[in-house]
């Protein structure tokens, strides 16, 4: 007889079982999506649940696992967007907010550098010319004193300006070392902030990922079109209140030093000149929410830090029956005249908004600003319908890739063929339920990667089987033959899996999107056909030899 110890076996009918009980919410998936659904919400209104959200929680049982495959893009349906951040521009914003502080250093020095100018220069280079050529050296140290050490392992010991002489002009600009690590900071702060937009929306299992040294890839599910994406994640949604010198219907006319002419975002043909420097920015905002004005029309409440509210509050006070813009993207969207004093730090925008309007701009409000404008390289709306054609022929190919394998193992095996089929049942529904409970999400090459395993799966049985048949023509019995064809079989096994793991860990390290989808299925796919093939399988041949006791042996 055949002796398998009493732990290992029941060991492996636990991880069978659980497979069994965590694949089970796949097979109810429309179901448990929508418990999920009004689990999550009734979570987020501290347990008050409405009458549907009680109903579609009361879909699957509390005690059940509810963990599900996530649908990617291709099989749900949604946008796709693949954007380049234009961190150039950080660097341009970055020089000039420094030019207030160089102007302010030299200013001590005055008498040794003389009149200190700022003079034109290519965006994120900042040119200072001095009248006095021998005050050059004393300006340099100024300037070079309010540099800061790069943060980076990379950039230790360096600093984060640049600052060299050009005969009577010095030319400040940000070194190698600091620009790469603000590419980094960039890129890193964009990602974060559109996860953060999509996840005010409401979207299920969004793909944000950073591709490259400046691109991000994005991918939602259940969006209704790229364009509606765009609107949520494209805009840097900049907002500042500044102050309101005028207003003109010439877009030639010239705001003066120290201003600017900004468009009026509903009425073409409408400039106001504002003063440059923002009263207070979005920078401040700590909340800003969707409500009505007082005629009932769509608007935006927000509220100031401390910070935000005490300026905010100062200008108000001083500037009584002025007008004053909030300005959004360089465009002003509303002009109000301050009526009183506007304390507290809260307040509300008003324009001409729809419902729609007005809740994703305080979606963008409350995110936060974008650190640098993106460029959309590639965008594609995948519609509901086509992904429910990538699911069916996705089940289509399983199901036929299943029959064939089944087919093939019984003809070729008999009932050891039947094992290796009951084998690879385990190993699929082993491969759902880790995949529902990682979260990972299943494209169409994943499903491919399924398909996949299916063959590697059988493959291990495939050698074991025939090293079972060798030991039998050698004119070994039942019980060791069997013993020595999976002992023998396992190096095999062994090797062509950690080749095979290799492959999959290289795919998901440099690939992308649904390289790593079939990287992922593939990955997990390889160790449970490894559990199946050598323990499954050999413990269902263990029992049936324990229990028929054949006396011959026929693989």
């Amino acid at each position: 007889m055949l002796h398998t110890p009493l732990w290992k076996r029941l060991l492996i009918v636990a991880i069978c079982v659980w497979g069994i009980i965590a694949a089970l919410p796949n097979a109810f998936y429309a179901r448990v999506e929508g418990h999920n659904d009004a689990v999550k919400a009734i979570a987020e209104a501290e347990g008050v649940a409405t009458e549907d959200q009680a109903a579609a929680r009361a879909l699957w049982p509390e005690a059940l696992p509810s963990a599900l495959m996530a649908l990617g893009l291709d099989l749900r349906g949604g946008a796709h967007l693949l954007a380049r951040v234009q961190v150039a521009d950080v660097y341009a914003q970055r020089i000039d907010a420094l030019w207030p502080e160089v102007r302010d250093a030299l200013r001590d020095v005055r008498d040794q550098v003389g009149a200190v100018r700022r003079q034109p220069s290519v965006p994120g280079v900042l040119r200072v010319a001095i009248t006095n050529p021998d005050g050059m050296a004393v300006a340099l140290e100024k300037i070079r004193a309010l540099a800061s050490p790069v943060m980076t392992l990379t950039g230790a010991g360096t600093s984060d300006l640049e600052v060299v002489a050009d005969g009577q002009e010095i030319v400040v600009q940000l070194s190698e070392a600091e620009r790469s690590a603000t590419d980094g900071r960039t890129v890193q702060q964009s990602l974060e902030i559109i996860r953060r937009r999509v996840d005010e929306v409401g979207t299920r299992e969004p793909t944000i990922q950073r591709q490259g040294d400046d691109r991000i890839l994005i991918q939602v599910p259940g969006i209704g079109s790229a364009q509606e994406l765009k609107a949520i994640i494209g805009t840097t949604a900049k907002l500042t209140f500044q102050e309101v010198l005028g207003r003109t219907g010439d877009a030639a006319a010239e705001p003066g030093p120290r201003n600017r002419l900004v468009a009026d975002a509903y009425e073409k043909g409408v400039y106001y000149i504002v003063v440059d420097e923002a009263v207070v920015g979005g920078d401040d905002l700590t909340d800003a929410q969707p409500s009505f004005d007082q005629n009932g029309r769509p608007a935006v409440s927000f509220r100031f830090n401390p910070t935000g509210a005490r300026k905010f509050g100062d200008y108000t006070a001083a500037h009584i029956g002025e007008p004053f813009a909030i300005v959004l993207d360089d465009q002003v969207i509303s002009a109000p005249t301050i009526q009183s004093h506007i304390a507290g730090g809260s307040g509300i925008i008003t324009g001409s908004f729809t419902v729609e309007e007005s809740t994703n701009l305080a979606v963008l409000l409350r995110a936060g600003a974008l650190p640098a404008k993106m460029t959309f390289l590639e965008e594609r709306t995948v519609g509901p319908e086509l992904g429910q054609d990538s699911i069916d022929a996705g089940k289509l190919a399983g199901v036929v890739g299943l029959v064939l394998v089944a087919a093939y193992m019984i003809l070729s095996y008999g009932i050891f063929g039947v094992f290796a089929n009951l084998a690879l049942a385990v190993n699929i529904t082993l491969l759902v339920a880790a995949l529902s409970t990682i979260g990972a999400t299943l494209t169409l090459p994943g499903i491919a990667g399924i398909v996949l395993t299916m063959g590697v799966a059988v493959d291990s049985n495939v050698l074991i089987f025939e090293r079972i048949r060798e030991e039998l023509r050698d004119g070994k019995g039942a019980v060791r033959s069997i013993e020595l064809g999976f002992e023998r079989a396992f190096s095999a096994i062994l090797d062509s899996n950690v080749t095979g793991m290799i492959t999959a860990i290289i795919m998901f390290m440099i690939g992308s999107g649904p390289v790593r989808g079939f990287a992922v299925t593939t990955g997990i796919g390889i160790f449970t056909s490894m559990f199946t093939a050598v323990y499954v399988t050999r413990l269902i041949v263990t029992t049936y030899i324990n229990w028929r006791q054949p006396r011959e042996l026929v693989v």
